[in-house]
């Protein structure tokens, strides 16, 4: 697998990164037992992956606990990430000095390590001035807690205050940013990306399969499986799963799904991996989270990453799949907390 540095740092990354919200039992949706979650960590460590990437929020902790049971003995090959900001249990929530150092201290007791590789901040904190933030982070990297730091669901205005506030206190900039990309949800073209490129931050996409509406289960016309992800979320009491779900099976996202489903059948490939085969080649991407619940997804997903589209074949879904740019407002994200 290929490896590339994160931003402008000479931290390596492998181009697949494992996201590990499905592990764990605490969202009561469809996901994957620490059994299987340590499965997935292995088949993906021997395919030449080395970043993982997971967060406190995560099934309340639990997926920390197992993400960190699951590298002992191998923590030391592993580029792994957490992501601080949100509450946890009754805790509270942020990017002040007192929550994230709280926030940090109970991540590495979950993980077991005494240091993470890429400490994130979760989301934008309008309540915290931005230099109080970027101290406290730097405070971190000094103290050998965390060796770089990224941030994820900024916007691109939020970016760079971030890094201007840095500079101003004299602290660690941040490397990279985790923002939403994929062929439904192409937003970050417009600001996102020209800001990351000027400012050398790097970006570990996430959302690239659009919940599911790229892996051609969702027909027009056609109700999901009750067993499916949007079968799942459609019959969920979590607040706005079911609206969040509805919103994707729009007309725009199945016709773009109906294309890609053409696109890969020509390719003999599964079309999962070739809406991840085409973010990953996008220009400005460093790495693509990938979801996996099984070994076997897995292997699905990293297929994508050996994939060589032709261009004929990106050019009808970026053709499909093209629309007008607007500002990103993270609806994504307050809907589906990652």
């Amino acid at each position: 697998m290929d490896h590339l540095n994160l931003g402008r740092s000479g931290l390596r990354v492998s181009r697949a990164c494992l996201g590990t919200m499905n592990f764990g039992t605490g969202h009561g949706l469809a996901a994957s037992d620490e059994a299987e979650a340590g499965r997935i960590i292995g088949a993906f460590l021997d395919a030449g992956g080395t970043f993982i990437d997971t967060a406190d929020l995560y099934h309340r902790g639990e997926t920390e606990e197992i993400v960190g049971r699951a590298l002992k003995g191998r923590r030391e090959w592993v580029v792994l990430a957490t992501k601080g900001a949100m509450p946890v249990g009754t805790e509270g929530r942020g990017l002040s000095r007192r929550h994230l150092t709280r926030a940090l201290d109970a991540s590495l007791r979950r993980l077991g390590t005494d240091y993470v590789d890429l400490y994130q901040c979760h989301q934008w904190d309008p309540a915290t001035p931005i230099e109080e933030t970027m101290a406290t982070l730097d405070g971190f990297v000094k103290a050998g807690k965390v060796r770089y730091l990224g941030c994820s669901n900024f916007t691109a205005a939020q970016l760079v205050e971030s890094q201007w506030a840095a500079a101003r206190v004299g602290g660690t900039p941040f490397v990279s940013l985790q923002p939403q990309y994929s062929l439904i949800q192409r937003v970050i073209e417009a600001e996102i990306l020209p800001a990351c490129e000027r400012h050398g931050i790097g970006t570990v996409v996430y959302g690239t399969l659009g919940g599911g509406v790229l892996t051609g289960r969702y027909r027009h016309g056609e109700a999901p499986d009750p067993d499916s992800r949007m079968g799942r979320l459609l019959g969920h009491s979590l607040p706005g799963a079911n609206r969040w779900a509805r919103s994707l099976l729009n007309d725009r996202n199945l016709d773009i799904a109906h294309e890609l489903v053409r696109v890969a059948a020509e390719l003999g490939a599964a079309p999962a991996a070739v809406a991840l085969a085409w973010v990953a080649r996008r220009p400005g991407v460093t790495s693509v989270l990938i979801g996996p619940r099984s070994v076997e997804q897995l292997r699905e997903n990293l297929a994508a990453f050996d994939l060589d589209l032709p261009q004929e074949a990106v050019a009808r879904l970026d053709e499909i799949s093209h629309s007008d740019l607007g500002p990103m407002d993270g609806s994504f994200f307050h809907l589906t907390p990652r």
